[in-house]
């Protein structure tokens, strides 16, 4: 009789031999044949039940590891642009392994949801279990939507909640995870996607009421994928830091630098001070310090906070939350400049001549103790000649001098010719409930401009300096308009009465020529928005492609590190050109360098979108208790199926259907931004003051329709029948149809020549 191998042995051999693990496999390593292949059959599926094995078709492997080929699900890209997956039958006990995707170039583009057929290798010593090569994509990432649940017979159905999406998604009976009618849910597509009909869904998270008071940015987070509970470890590893001390830095706690914020700031990342320059060489100069708070003390290339902080690549901001990129721990305490504690910073000297230029600049890795925390509205009322008992005091050693300099700043920024849009910003208020109380203009004061200016000299500053030590750095990057949103801005402004001249290199001086004929009239906004619509999307890059909006060659942003991760990296770059220390820029910070900017450069643009999106929905929900009222607005742009409106009162954007506006067909051109009526020649064009009335006003989504009234002061039925040309209106299909005779007649009168 062969000898029957002990439960370890064969443990053993499966483990060196992961490949060769069919039960014949077993019983060929261990001389097995004929009828004692029942008592080896027996062991193996002891082993099963006891856990020890798992049997994956004819294969037995052990169940703490996973096979050599297996089916994994993307699940996360890394702070490092790494993805990571996830095996889809692990049976092991605990957590199923990490596993690190390692991609070849010729590989397809995998994101989270992706089912792949990998290879797999353990390895040691990292903080993933394995690495997956792939062998081929089985299938997509299922699509997702947010929407409200509506119960029905059987099942129900999801009610997107974004503008574009207007087809709702079946839920069959067993899918709907108990969810209740009206409720916001997350759904998952089921099987392929139809060609007709509706999609199937299943229910895969429920959110709660849509319409509770904050609940509306909490749609947002969830719909953008933005980050928004640390993780346990970056939690503790926060809670453990300790504040910086004096040892290696320089003593600034002399001098009286000041935070100024809004009066609702939480946290202050930037103080600034002023004095006039004593050089003799430099009359009427001045010596500006801008201190930035030295974050990258605390969070350290490659830590588990800066690892969670590159993930999230921002902070941001919605009228009632911040999702901040760093724990409270950091960005409201050791990060936080407060008054009269000592806190660790980066700071800038920069001296600048009477005319606001530039002379020269130091960077400083110090210790400073704040003198106050203000903010704009008491710093100009001091200024103005009204300080409260906060300024009194630093009236003259403080924001005197610092507005002398801002003056001086006002100077060289006014022949450098920035791009100078005054675009009014609305801040939306909101109750303690969390409803909208107003929708006010933002104000906008010399003390705003006065630290804007600052920080900006300090961006400067902190670029040419990493330029001249030749160490990498993320360039903030912004990019002159194309050809053809020039083109197009220069249509909107001929429009309105304006030029925009052709036939010559861009400056932003050309721009704010067009910004200065349309200042004061009735165009005024349209002009700014139009132009700023022109812009260019502004980006990280490590190769410097200049700033054109503020007309700068080099530009970097410095001033900000608690809420945006560039800023870190800069930071970064400043201490190990100067060596401050060795929590400066990593190797690894430098190889990533180009994927991490391509990644805050992403984060930066979800969170504008999430933001914009939160924005729309707090308008469309004050607004909703004003459905039948008229507002006035302008056409802000003009779409084949209908024109977009900005509402004077609130900037609200709402929709005038183009099927609402009259029974006919309305030509759609794209080169001019015009509709035009077939019959009535009734135009619609950007710019036009109209006067409309809401029609509907949906808060989920945050849609608004409009119904139009006045067109440039004239009824819209008197429009049309100044503009008509006789004759019986006729429909679309009609249009089309007597568009496609005069197309084949064509075609036919060729044909005879």
């Amino acid at each position: 009789m062969t000898r029957i191998p002990s439960k370890q042995e064969v443990l053993a051999w499966i483990s060196d031999n992961p490949t060769r693990a069919a039960k014949r496999d077993i019983a060929k390593a261990f001389g097995i044949k004929g009828s004692d292949r029942i008592e080896l059959k027996r062991i193996l599926r002891e082993l099963e039940h006891e856990g020890q094995l798992a049997k994956r078709k004819k294969t037995y492997r052990d169940a703490d590891k996973l096979p050599p080929v297996a089916v994994l699900e993307v699940s996360e890209i890394g702070p490092d642009g790494d993805l990571f997956a996830r095996a889809l039958e692990w049976q092991g006990e605990g957590d199923s392994p990490r596993i690190l995707f390692v991609a070849k170039s010729s590989d397809p583009a995998l994101k989270p949801g992706d089912r792949i057929l990998c290879r797999m290798t353990e390895v040691k010593g990292e903080d993933y279990a394995y690495e997956a090569r792939l062998i081929r994509r089985i299938g997509e990432a299922a699509h997702r939507i947010l929407g409200v649940f509506r119960k029905g017979a059987e099942g129900g159905r999801v009610v997107p909640i974004d503008k574009g999406a207007d087809k709702e998604w079946m839920v069959p009976a067993g899918a709907t995870e108990g969810a209740k009618d009206g409720e916001l849910v997350e759904a998952q597509q089921t099987g392929p996607r139809a060609r007709m009909g509706l999609p199937q869904a299943k229910i895969v998270a429920r959110l709660g009421d849509p319409t509770a008071p904050r609940a509306v940015s909490l749609i947002a987070i969830h719909q953008h994928g933005i980050p928004d509970d640390f993780p346990d470890e970056v939690i503790a590893e926060a809670d453990a830091m300790k504040p910086a001390g004096l040892k290696g830095r320089e003593d600034l706690r002399h001098l009286p630098l000041v935070t100024i914020d809004p009066a609702d700031a939480r946290d202050h990342d930037d103080a600034v001070f002023a004095h006039a320059d004593d050089n003799p060489k430099n009359p009427g100069g001045h010596v500006v310090w801008v201190a930035i708070a030295d974050v990258a003390h605390y969070v350290q290339p490659g830590s588990t906070l800066d690892r969670e902080a590159r993930r999230r690549g921002n902070s941001t901001y919605f009228p009632d939350r911040v999702v901040p990129m760093l724990p409270d721990r950091l960005s409201g305490d050791l990060c936080s400049l407060h008054e009269g504690l000592p806190r660790a910073c980066l700071a800038a000297r920069i001296v600048i001549d009477a005319r606001g230029e530039k002379k020269s600049h130091s960077f400083i890795r110090g210790l400073m103790k704040s003198r106050a925390s203000l903010n704009y509205r008491e710093v100009q009322a001091a200024e103005d000649g009204a300080p409260n008992e906060t300024c009194a005091p630093l009236i003259d050693e403080v924001i005197h001098p610092l507005y002398a300099a801002y003056r001086a700043l006002k100077l060289a920024r006014a022949q450098r010719q920035p791009l100078d849009l005054d675009l009014p910003e609305r801040k939306i208020v909101l109750s303690d409930e969390g409803k909208v109380e107003s929708v006010r203009i933002a104000e906008r004061l010399d003390a705003h401009r006065l630290v804007e200016e600052m920080m900006i000299l300090a961006n400067v500053a902190a670029a040419e300096e990493l330029n001249r030590l030749k160490r990498p750095l993320l360039f903030r990057v912004h990019e002159e308009p194309s050809p053809e949103k020039l083109e197009a801005l220069r249509e909107v402004a001929q429009a309105s009465g304006f030029t925009l001249a052709k036939g010559q290199v861009l400056k932003t001086r050309h721009l704010n020529q067009l910004l200065a004929q349309a200042e004061g009239s009735e165009f005024d906004e349209l002009i700014n928005i139009s132009t700023l619509r022109s812009m260019t999307q502004a980006y990280y890059s490590p190769v410097n492609y200049a700033h054109f909006g503020l007309a700068l060659g080099n530009y970097a942003h410095f001033t900000s590190p608690i809420r945006r991760y560039s800023d870190l990296i800069v930071h970064r770059a400043l201490i190990s050109g100067h060596g401050w220390g060795k929590d400066g820029l990593s190797p690894e910070d430098i190889e990533t360098l180009e994927a991490t900017a391509q990644h805050i450069s992403e984060t930066e643009r979800r969170s504008m979108v999430a933001e914009r999106d939160t924005n729309d929905r707090y308008l469309a929900a004050y607004l909703a208790d004003r459905v039948g009222n008229e507002f006035s607005g302008r056409i802000s742009g003009i779409q084949r199926f209908g024109a977009f409106v900005k509402l004077d009162e609130t900037g609200a954007d709402g929709l005038i259907p183009v099927s609402t506006i009259g029974a006919e067909y309305f030509r759609y051109d794209g080169d001019s931004q015009t509709l035009t009526g077939e019959r009535s020649g009734l135009r619609l064009s950007v710019s036009q003051p109209v006067l409309v009335r809401l029609a509907e006003a949906v808060p989920v989504t945050g849609g608004l329709t409009l119904e139009l009234i006045e067109v440039d002061g004239t009824p819209v039925s008197a429009a049309k029948s100044q503009a008509r040309r006789g004759g019986k209106p006729v429909s679309r299909a009609g249009a089309r149809d007597r568009k496609k005779v005069e197309k084949t007649a064509r075609k036919v009168q060729r044909r005879r020549k």
